[in-house]
């Protein structure tokens, strides 16, 4: 079971909950710490965090669903919060990862679901595993097509190559790196900054679950040789291409306020890809952290939808 941590907090954001089951799965080697909400023989539902996040900045937005009769499943990607660091990070290990989790659950098909970078994940993990999707809903993880270039697939492949020599010329400056440490309060200004429309209770909350005290103080538990999302060597718009093919029931939502870590698309960018009879919903006044910002309306929307 997971530690009770409640008195350790400065403030609890009302409505949270911690998962009620922790476990560890072994993906060809790396150790990956799997969050579950709700009752284990209830139905399963794969659920992706996005880059830089972890499984419990979903501690208000799981439960919901859970209490909506679902077994929530979620993991903390490689890297990211409980899950092993690796050496080397790219966006086929991290499919690999989610099919790891996947193959743990009953072999029946069971709705995926992420959110942004998550989001573009089981887009990818519904063509790896079609047989095992039976809905598919995307949370501001649809890449703008915009500045993705019509080119071969042979000159697909060199860009590919030079994503790579990039990602690694990048990993070998940060060999000894650590994060930065700081206070509660000072981690929580700096993913304020971030995530400027997320309150300072929540920001302070998601420090206490998501970053660890040591001698100096609080850092994130997040490898410090990860760039910004933690793609590795990919181009997030490539994602898009794989969402006229999806053949599931698909809902996708988008926070229409424009934000630092969201992708800058607009509806009339996702539109022209969405696969036949897909439902998508653009949220007015919301930023990109949809299911934080607007919990209960993105889960009603999504029982709704899987109902």
């Amino acid at each position: 079971m997971v530690p009770d941590l409640t008195s350790e907090f400065l403030a609890q954001p009302e409505g949270v909950r911690r998962p009620d089951r922790r476990r560890v799965v072994d993906a060809a080697g790396v150790k990956l710490s799997v969050a579950e909400w709700g009752d284990e023989q209830a139905p399963a539902l794969l659920l992706a965090h996005g880059g830089f996040d972890f499984a419990e900045t979903l501690n208000r937005f799981a439960p919901m669903l859970a209490d909506g009769g679902y077994r929530v499943v979620s993991w903390d990607q490689r890297g990211h919060g409980e899950s092993a660091w690796a050496h080397l990070y790219s966006w086929e290990a991290d499919i690999r990862d989610a099919a790891s989790v996947l193959a743990t659950l009953p072999d029946e098909p069971l709705p995926f679901i992420g959110h942004s970078k998550g989001g573009s994940m089981v887009m990818h993990l519904a063509n790896v595993a079609p047989h095992r999707v039976s809905a598919l809903v995307n949370l501001d993880g649809l890449p703008s097509g915009n500045n993705m270039p019509d080119v071969s697939e042979l000159e697909r492949t060199r860009m590919q190559r030079d994503e790579m020599d990039r990602w690694l010329a990048h990993r070998r400056t940060l060999s000894d790196k650590q994060r930065r440490p700081g206070t509660v309060q000072e981690l929580a200004e700096r993913r304020g900054r971030m995530n400027p429309r997320l309150s300072t209770e929540w920001l302070q909350y998601l420090v206490q679950v998501g970053a660890r005290q040591e001698a100096d103080g609080w850092r994130w538990k997040l490898d410090p040789t990860m760039r910004m999302g933690g793609f590795g060597p990919w181009r997030p718009e490539w994602s898009m291409l794989r969402l006229p093919g999806l053949g599931v029931p698909m809902l996708g939502v988008m926070g229409l306020e424009i934000e630092v870590m969201g992708w800058g698309s607009r509806p009339s960018d996702v539109e022209p890809y969405l696969p036949p009879g897909a439902q998508f919903e653009g949220l007015e006044g919301v930023g990109h952290f949809v299911h934080i910002e607007q919990p209960r309306l993105v889960a009603d929307l999504i029982l709704e939808f899987l109902s």
